[in-house]
């Protein structure tokens, strides 16, 4: 995701989320200014000011050990497609896979040509109930689900 305005509640949730489902590793992958320009509308910050945010995030909650920053994208510092990013992720961490994401960015990753090769190997867990669902999204809402804080 962007993280440009996501608080410290969500992120907590986030890892609340993790605990729940005892996933290992919660891995936070922040997108360069060159993804976001290109996959949505709207200005963001400059990668490294949300990166470093997150990390001291990270930091302050004593999460280090629980959460990963992910900042392979400031590192190649232009458009990374989906596609590469979550290849990167599979091979760099164990199986199985979840992607914590916007009900917006679920539905921008629905109307990719790669969202059916990658839907049967992850599962999505929205930050919320998305308003309009997209086509492919819907016929695979088993693979998919809300997380409610509690």
């Amino acid at each position: 995701d962007t993280f440009e305005g996501t608080t410290d509640v969500q992120l907590d949730l986030a890892v609340h989320s993790m605990e729940q489902y005892s996933f290992d590793k919660l891995v936070l992958y922040p997108l360069h200014e060159e993804t976001v320009r290109r996959m949505m509308k709207g200005p963001v910050s400059a990668f490294h000011k949300r990166e470093k945010r997150l990390f001291e995030w990270k930091h302050d909650r004593g999460y280090t050990k629980k959460v990963s920053v992910e900042g392979w994208e400031g590192k190649r510092k232009k458009y990374t497609p989906m596609d590469s990013a979550l290849r990167l992720l599979s091979e760099k961490y164990k199986a199985p896979y979840f992607l914590y994401i916007t009900p917006e960015m679920a539905n921008l990753f629905a109307s990719f040509s790669s969202f059916e090769e990658w839907i049967v190997k992850i599962r999505l867990l929205l930050t919320a109930e998305p308003r309009d669902v997209h086509p492919k999204l819907a016929e695979y809402e088993h693979r998919w689900r809300v997380i409610v804080s509690s």
